[in-house]
């Protein structure tokens, strides 16, 4: 066998730009959206940054594998919801939750005292108009420079993704679930 010159690494010139916070989407029907979050999370820890993640769908008593986890290595995170909406019996309260979530998340945004900040799953409450999306936009236009906010889940309204500086979007090709494998302890929670 050959060997093959690798290719250049970079074929755009060097950004010559200040660093600065970032607004960074991670949306699409594929898995993988908030371990991306968590993953800028934990690097950004790493690097002794002050990190606070929001999960808007999940309860605050939430104990899954990132809970505990977070938790043994300092980093803040708080569930806003009662569960996953589409099962929930008053759909007034988990808006109510989202709401209140909502005004926690934008008080931490304003404050400034973070490097990142993550919003897990905002997306739901967006999209069943629960939070104003307008509210969302105008938080994340006024955020301190430094500040950078991760915000995930499926369908990103077009206004966030043209805002955002970075948008990835997840493409589902295969899910375990579709073949009958049901969510296990350590990938799904």
């Amino acid at each position: 066998m050959e060997l093959q010159t690798p290719p250049l690494l970079r074929t755009t010139p060097k950004p010559q730009g200040p660093r600065r916070g970032l607004i960074i989407v991670h949306t699409g029907h594929g898995k993988g959206k908030s371990t991306a979050a968590f993953g800028l999370a934990l690097r950004a820890h790493g690097r002794g940054k002050a990190v606070k993640i929001f999960q808007f769908m999940k309860v605050p008593s939430a104990r899954f594998g990132e809970h505990r986890v977070f938790e043994q290595l300092g980093i803040p995170i708080e569930g806003l919801g009662d569960g996953f909406s589409w099962k929930s019996r008053d759909l007034e309260h988990s808006a109510e939750l989202a709401r209140q979530g909502w005004a926690r998340a934008e008080a931490v945004i304003r404050a400034g005292a973070h490097f990142m900040v993550v919003l897990d799953e905002i997306m739901y409450p967006l999209r069943y108009g629960w939070i104003p999306l307008e509210a969302v936009l105008d938080a994340l236009r006024q955020r301190p420079t430094e500040m950078t906010v991760v915000l995930t889940g499926r369908h990103a309204p077009q206004e966030l993704i043209d805002l955002a500086d970075t948008v990835t979007e997840m493409v589902k090709h295969k899910h375990h679930f579709d073949a009958g494998v049901p969510a296990q302890r350590g990938i799904e929670d």
